[in-house]
């Protein structure tokens, strides 16, 4: 019985050695996989600084961008309310123009009636005119004919 027990105990040794021979094995694979994580880990931990450093670049960018460009929408509001001032301006000058064409249009036919009166007037004085000329010249006529004796 003592043999068993020390051919148990020899194989439960030999059972532990290599027991602990493939858990160092192990045990060095997962320290080779730790150190490669590590180095990973250094890698993106870089790599996420510079992407840090690049994105606050950027909003410091995008701030200097959207000033800027408020300060164009400033000057633009500006432009537009003079455009906008300009264009009332034009508005009211219409609007006089057509007043004063209006106020035209209305004493033009309130006075029609009297410059139709006045060239018929006219024309009247006109008729009368020759008609008198007319008359004269038949009574100059008829005492030159009667001066030589005509009839």
């Amino acid at each position: 019985m003592e043999i068993i027990i020390s051919i148990s105990v020899a194989l439960i040794a030999v059972a532990f050695v290599v027991l602990v021979y493939f858990l160092s094995r192990a045990l060095k694979s997962l320290q080779t996989t730790l150190d490669h994580v590590a180095v990973t880990l250094e890698s993106l931990e870089k790599q996420l600084d510079g992407v840090t450093r690049e994105t606050t670049d950027l909003l410091h960018k995008t701030n200097q961008l959207a000033e800027d460009v408020q300060k164009k929408s400033d000057s633009l509001n500006h432009v537009f309310s003079a455009v906008q001032d300009f264009g009332q301006s034009v508005q009211k000058v219409n609007q006089s123009v057509r007043k004063v064409t209006d106020q035209i249009t209305v004493e033009t036919e309130r006075q029609s009636k009297q410059i139709s009166q006045a060239v018929q007037w006219g024309n009247a004085a006109l008729n009368l005119w020759e008609k008198y000329k007319l008359k004269k010249s038949n009574v100059e006529t008829t005492q030159r004919q009667y001066s030589r004796g005509g009839v």
